[in-house]
């Protein structure tokens, strides 16, 4: 079995996302757990997951891209109609940077001589 990259986006990427943002949101912003769960429009359990490394622990991004984080971080907060726009930059970002691309690897083992991004040719 394997799991399609946007599959891999959804289970993986996409909370990893919300994780990073929900972490800076409460250490620099100083936010509470249900302030961060209304502007991410998520449940306050999931923060409190995100936040105890109970939820989306698996992925990591590399260093490079906290600055992104951070950016879209203020970005929210200064209009917090943003989030979606900004998750979806950070989503995309990932995948310019190959971090899909990891966990992808990871959870599809054998099966990727498929994959356009690990062969550097189209998918056929």
């Amino acid at each position: 079995m394997y799991s399609l990259p946007q599959e891999i986006e959804v289970w993986y990427i996409i909370p990893a996302v919300r994780r990073e943002l929900a972490v800076i949101l409460g250490e620099k912003y100083k936010l509470k757990q249900k302030k961060i769960a209304e502007l991410l429009g998520i449940s306050e359990a999931a923060i409190s997951q995100y936040m105890s490394k109970k939820r989306a622990s698996e992925m990591k991004f590399p260093q490079d891209m906290k600055k992104d984080f951070e950016k879209s971080s203020k970005e929210i907060m200064k209009d917090n109609k943003k989030v979606v726009t900004e998750i979806v930059a950070l989503v995309n970002l990932s995948k310019k940077k190959g971090v899909s691309c990891c966990m992808c690897k990871k959870h599809n083992k054998g099966i990727l001589g498929m994959c356009a991004c690990v062969s550097g040719k189209e998918a056929k």
